[in-house]
């Protein structure tokens, strides 16, 4: 009886043992790249992945299949539309793709529908700005993919982003909690500094870190372009602003440096920041001290264009708010003010004419004018107070 005949190996496929004395398969034709085969050997898994490294379309590892969710998101990242977006939004962008591609790196961009972007709006609805932030990076994405041709249709067109929950956002400082933070940080900390670059640049965080000599001009104007937006803003430097910085500490790169006297990166800086104030008995953000800056702007003044100009905003729609605000409560003290040309009503009385002489002076006086003049004397006596 003849005995059986080996099965002639295919064309390029190379067998080694590697340094674990494990024998693996590799397709190489001539002194091209080399793909490793990862199936059984004479599987239809092993097969497939041959007949794909022979057509040069097997990924190699850390690559990612075409046709994938990842092969899209890898591609997407070497375009400008992606590179013209801030570091913050990259960063924070690449930060939800991680979760994205681990849960579904690896199946066919083309599947992918509207259902898939709602369901995964409704995983985050707990956190709506997370919810919000997903579907951006959803759209970014597939707007560029459908420009480019990878797609007919983008799944994120007809989703509406979830509401915006009706709250202040950060709670904005007041001055009693300035107040506390400078008791608590005198001149001369490194915590004093952080609050006086926040709070007489009104920067965000990321570029209040980040700020130093060489964003001043000889004249002491301070220019930075805002890490969030790419915005340019120009701020004048304060006197108070240059006390603070002389006392220090504070570094020559970045003015604001931790108790080592190192810089922080965002993150740190705005968990050090709370941390320091918490020590104060304040329990609020860095950014609500932007918040107390651009209140303070507005009430002496600021016009939307100045805003915009000293807190990198753009389309006048956070400078507006800021205005209006100010202007409502300056429209409400003048309204107060006019409350005394009312004339009270006449006391009604049924009693004898000694009670109407009794309180016949009382109807001379206007509504509220005992109260009014008290408020004023409280006003000015809280005005003195805080000078």
């Amino acid at each position: 009886m003849i005995a059986a005949m080996p099965r002639p190996r295919k064309p390029h496929l190379h067998r080694e043992r590697n340094r674990h004395g494990a024998h693996v398969w590799y397709v190489r034709k001539g002194q091209g790249p080399r793909f490793r085969l990862r199936g059984e050997y004479g599987s239809h898994e092993f097969n497939a992945q041959y007949e794909a490294a022979i057509q040069g379309k097997l990924p190699q590892r850390g690559q990612a299949a075409a046709g994938t969710l990842r092969w899209l998101w890898d591609a997407y990242r070497k375009t400008d539309p992606w590179k013209a977006l801030s570091p913050a939004t990259r960063r924070q962008r690449e930060n939800i793709m991680l979760h994205v591609l681990k849960a579904a790196g690896d199946e066919p961009f083309g599947a992918i529908g509207s259902e898939d972007i709602v369901a995964g709006l409704d995983r985050r609805a707990d956190t709506p700005s997370a919810a919000r932030n997903f579907l951006d990076t959803m759209r970014g994405l597939f707007q560029w993919a459908k420009a480019r041709g990878h797609v007919r249709r983008d799944p994120t067109a007809d989703v509406k982003p979830p509401k915006r929950r009706r709250n202040a956002g950060f709670a904005p400082w007041t001055h009693e909690d300035v107040d506390a933070y400078q008791k608590r940080w005198p001149l001369g900390t490194p915590q004093r500094v952080w609050l006086d670059v926040l709070l007489y640049t009104g920067l965000r965080r990321g570029d209040a870190a980040r700020v130093g000599n060489q964003h001043v001009d000889e004249d002491g104007i301070i220019s930075i372009v805002t890490e969030k937006t790419g915005t340019p803003v120009v701020i004048p430097m304060l006197t108070v602003l240059q006390r603070g910085l002389l006392a220090g500490p504070r570094g020559r790169d970045s003015w604001i440096i931790g108790p080592r006297g190192k810089s922080f990166v965002k993150e740190a800086f705005g968990n050090a920041f709370s941390e320091a104030a918490s020590a104060a008995g304040v329990k609020k953000s860095a950014h609500g001290v932007r918040k107390i800056a651009a209140t303070i702007a507005a009430e002496n003044g600021a016009t939307e264009a100045e805003l915009d100009a000293i807190f990198g905003w753009t389309g006048g729609r956070m400078s507006a708010h800021y205005t209006r605000a100010a202007d409502r409560a300056k429209l409400a003290k003048r309204a107060a003010e006019k409350l005394k040309s009312i004339p009270a009503p006449l006391v009604k009385v049924r009693a004898s004419e000694q009670n109407n002489k009794q309180f016949q002076h009382h109807t001379k006086a206007l509504v509220g004018e005992e109260e009014v003049k008290s408020s004023s004397l409280g006003n000015n006596l809280q005005e003195s107070a805080g000078e």
